[in-house]
């Protein structure tokens, strides 16, 4: 539920802000298009009001759970051909990338369009600093596209970087809608039939400067599962390439993020605070705790307010292992943070035991939670900041800083903010059974009851 997009780098962006600022500051962009988890919905508005400044119009298509980028991709294909015509132009950016030469990735989209609006679909090769096995990679001539190739060895990554034929694929499009279109039909039509199927069965919700398509589940769950590379991209003859030097990076594990940040002289890179001694060649990040380590060496240490990962750099990649291994023995912790993002706000985990749990919870201006009910479990409100307007029972009460109230089991309730500042509120659980599923809806202005 914190997936990599939403990392925030050391300027306080997430890597999905530096995403929709890359494309809402390209001339003569009329639309962002999210496609993205349901779960995410929030947590991505969230983000995007923090910088949408120029007021961007955004569209929400939702997924019930992943499929891959082919159907993603097909969704979107077909809504904007739907809403702005099949010579609609589509940029279709990573957003969990980073790019740090902006003025160099404006030219390569002039680049792309110009080869787009010939039919082309046109691909972002980057240009190979270093032998990476992490990356696929495209042999180019030119602007023509030779092959693509799978992840390689060491050996071959030395060879392709040698040779100055071959680019690191970037993930990155540039086409028409009705041209990618075309080629799915051609290559993959099961997926862009399916597709089709499953958004004439779906629900589209507008509100004030966004549209959200809510794809519906039973149909989405019968669209194949294939990346737009295998699907299409290498099988098909329109595919061109822009080779570009963006100072470009996928962020592709824990040794990369750290390199977004200085060295000091002993080669260590950190963020937060650190007494390292006899330490070298190491990544420390900690946002709360202060991390001491003594006489280690290439080491990455991650806390977080939640967990610790400690890992040799040179196996960065294997932190699958430990989340595969969570997921296996049903840890929350392969799926949650403390912090989980809500239609009207946040909550935050504190501390709990079997029989309590104390949470953080702020909610914004003009936010309600919905009108609810817990069986097994009573709640005490500490109002730490703000306003509240608290629904108790038959009861309705406004509650303001220092004050508090108690919600016994089995009464209804809710939780208002009228006021224009955020809402901060403490709130002690207490009871037999303290799930997140122990809830009863009502009344939801968010579509839950």
């Amino acid at each position: 539920m914190h997936p990599k997009p939403f990392i925030r780098l050391t300027d306080g962006q997430s890597l999905l802000q530096k995403a929709f600022l890359r494309g809402a500051d390209l001339p003569d962009v009329r639309e962002i298009i999210t496609v993205t988890n349901r779960d995410l919905f929030f947590k991505t508005q969230d983000d995007y009001l923090e910088i949408n400044e120029k007021g961007v119009d955004t569209t929400f298509i939702l997924e019930p759970f992943g499929r891959n980028t082919s159907a993603a991709i097909a969704s979107a294909a077909l809504y904007l051909s739907d809403v702005y015509g099949p010579d609609a132009m589509m940029l279709i950016l990573a957003a969990d990338h980073l790019i740090s030469d902006q003025a160099a990735f404006v030219s390569a989209v002039k680049s792309a369009v110009v080869m787009a609006e010939q039919g082309s679909l046109v691909t972002f090769g980057i240009q190979p600093g270093s032998p990476e096995t992490g990356y696929g990679y495209i042999e180019a001539d030119g602007n023509t596209v030779l092959r693509f190739v799978e992840k390689p060895s060491m050996e071959k990554a030395r060879e392709y970087l040698a040779s100055g034929k071959y680019l690191w694929n970037s993930g990155m499009f540039c086409f028409k809608a009705s041209a990618i279109l075309k080629e799915m039909e051609t290559y993959c039509p099961e997926i862009l039939s399916a597709t089709k199927k499953c958004l004439s069965q779906s629900r589209t919700l507008k509100g004030t400067g966004y549209i959200q398509v809510d794809l519906e589940q039973k149909t989405f769950g019968l669209i194949p599962d294939n990346s737009i590379d295998y699907a299409v991209m290498e099988q098909s003859q329109q595919v061109s390439v822009v080779p570009c030097d963006l100072g470009w990076s996928d962020v592709g594990s824990w040794v990369a993020l750290g390199d977004l940040t200085a060295a000091d002289v002993d080669g260590n890179r950190i963020e937060g605070e650190a007494l390292l001694y006899d330490v070298s060649n190491c990544y420390v990040q900690s946002n709360k705790r202060v991390i001491g380590a003594v006489g280690v060496d290439n080491l990455i240490i991650v806390d977080t307010s939640d967990a610790l990962l400690v890992a040799d750099k040179s196996r960065a990649q294997d932190v699958k292992h430990l989340f595969a291994a969570l997921k296996k023995s049903g840890n929350d912790a392969y799926k949650l943070h403390q912090t989980a993002h809500r239609p009207w706000g946040t909550y935050t985990v504190l501390e709990e035991d079997a029989k309590y749990k104390i949470k953080r919870i702020e909610v914004k201006p003009g936010a309600s939670l919905s009108l609810q009910m817990h069986h097994h479990r009573s709640e005490h409100w500490i109002v730490v900041s703000g306003m509240a307007k608290v629904v108790n029972g038959d009861r309705e009460l406004f509650i303001s800083t220092n004050e508090s109230t108690f919600i016994p089991a089995g009464h209804k309730h809710r939780l208002e903010n009228p006021g224009i500042l955020n809402l901060v509120m403490i709130e002690v659980q207490s009871g037999q059974y303290l799930g997140e599923d122990d809830i009863v809806r009502f009344e939801d202005k968010y579509g839950r009851s």
